[in-house]
């Protein structure tokens, strides 16, 4: 693996003006440093809110839905001048999410630019979104009646966002809820607020109204908590840990609490399949973004008949990415999130190879970077393959028939993707039906994502689908209009 020297920056860090209230840039008195993962440097103070700015959010969202003065059209010209800012300014938002979260700064533009579709899919939406004619004449009781529903807001939204993805995932949030009217208040993960705050700025800049977006940063206890426990609130959506996420859900069992949680998703690999082409793809969709996405692959099932092939190609594909600063044009992966997350995944790995595991290659820690590592001869109780490691490690694992690795992948309290090559198309659809996941890729590696289709999955990994058209259904509800 090549580590190249450090680069410095391209662009300034974001400074926040503050939380944004009911339209206006409030500086509280408390601030917090905020450090870059990859080098330490201090990057931006950021302002920290508390549970009394979360009540003036909160208050200021109520009022403007309250106020039903944001119309359909308006808001949908609102969506389509985010659409030309955020295209116009990807550069920026890319530098911003590569500078607070060591993202590679090649893959913080596809972020930036996956942002762009998720405005313009919710713009789309937002101009056929609707109700349906409900044929209440097909009994004899609704002669003369006419009937259909309409999509109603639901109400104030409260918007709890990761740092893995700290510009799209909070467009996922934002842009349905103005799509369908209802108002934000967002809390973005304290490690990665920068981006929410450049977007919340630039959309406040292009018009919209006072009290639609509230952004309120600080820690969980302080604004977190809070905020979803406000009784204001009709709708919480959280993306995170699932601890934290299902902790939200049994706390407010009079709300309704969408979830996308953790995983850690499966790749089978049968030896009648273009292994060559899987483990090719595997050799980065395990170590994008340093590991720490939902979706990254992290266990592989590979058919013995060609185990020892795959893991040599994968160790060799491995071999091949570049680490380091994550302003380097040329880094594939840089560092976690954390030192405390570093520690961890570090831990994890030599807890492994203490219990037998053998590292193929990697798994290093140099400061909070770890070296992508592939393990093999691993057992289902070790952390690495049972738990979501959310670091730059995949594990490989040998079966001897396909219905055995169904059952594999199956053994997960996890269940968002998955993944299966194979030229057997009565495997592939067995794979289908058999998997218990969210999203099944034949012939793809589960590390997948297009930003319009049901993102989700079940088991610990959550209770919801994501993208502009399914959360634009979950943030509305049907009201049943008849006339007689």
């Amino acid at each position: 693996m090549t580590i190249p020297k450090n680069s410095s920056a391209t662009a300034a860090p974001y400074q926040p003006r503050g939380l944004l209230v009911d339209g206006v840039w409030i500086a509280p008195g408390a601030t917090n440093t905020l450090y870059s993962p990859y080098d330490g440097a201090a990057i931006a103070e950021v302002p920290q809110g508390n549970s009394d700015t979360v009540d003036r959010a909160v208050a200021a969202a109520k009022l403007a839905l309250d106020a039903d003065g944001f119309e359909r059209h308006t808001r949908i010209d609102l969506l389509d001048a985010a659409v030309e800012q955020l295209r116009a300014r990807q550069e920026d938002f890319a530098q911003t999410i590569a500078i607070e979260c060591a993202k590679p700064i090649k893959t913080a533009r596809l972020e930036a630019a996956r942002t762009v579709d998720t405005f313009a899919f919710a713009a789309a939406e937002a101009r056929t979104f609707a109700g349906d004619v409900v044929a209440l004449d097909a009994v004899a009781s609704g002669r003369g009646k006419v009937a259909y529903t309409m999509r109603v807001p639901i109400g104030v939204v409260a918007a709890v966002a990761p740092f893995n993805f700290p510009l799209n995932l909070v467009a996922h949030k934002v842009a349905p809820a103005i799509a369908v009217g209802c108002p934000v208040v967002l809390k973005p993960a304290s490690q990665t607020p920068l981006s929410a705050l450049l977007l919340a700025e630039m959309l406040t800049d292009i018009g919209l109204p006072p009290g639609w977006l509230n952004v309120v940063t600080g820690g969980g206890a302080e604004v977190g908590g809070p905020l979803c426990a406000h009784p204001d609130v009709s709708y919480i959506t959280f993306t995170g840990s699932p601890d934290v996420g299902w902790g939200i859900a049994a706390r407010a069992p009079k709300k309704r609490v969408r979830l996308e949680l953790g995983s850690n998703a499966p790749l089978i690999v049968d030896c009648d399949s273009d292994w060559q082409t899987a483990a090719a793809k595997a050799a980065t969709a395990g170590f994008v973004q340093a590991g720490q996405s939902c979706v990254s692959t992290q266990r592989i099932f590979v058919h013995a008949d060609i185990a020892s092939g795959f893991r040599e190609a994968l160790a060799a594909g491995v071999s091949q990415l570049t680490i380091g600063d994550p302003l380097s044009e040329d880094v594939d992966v840089s560092a976690v999130i954390s030192r405390k997350d570093a520690l961890r995944i570090e831990s994890w790995v030599n807890e492994a190879v203490s219990e037998g595991a053998r590292l193929d290659i990697g798994g290093e820690r140099i400061d909070n970077v770890i070296v992508p590592a592939v393990l093999s001869n691993v057992t289902p109780d070790m952390r690495v393959q049972c738990d979501e490691v959310f670091g730059p490690v995949v594990t490989v694992t040998e079966f001897d028939d396909f219905d055995t690795a169904l059952e594999m992948a199956n053994d997960s309290r996890f269940g968002l993707n998955a993944g299966v090559y194979t030229s057997n198309v009565a495997k592939a659809l067995k794979a289908t039906r058999r998997l218990e996941f969210g999203s099944v890729y034949i012939n793809d590696v589960p590390t997948v994502r297009a930003d319009q289709q049901p993102y989700g999955g079940g088991k610990d990994s959550g209770n919801t689908r994501e993208g502009p058209r399914y959360a634009m259904a979950e943030m509305t509800e049907p009201r049943l209009v008849t006339m007689q």
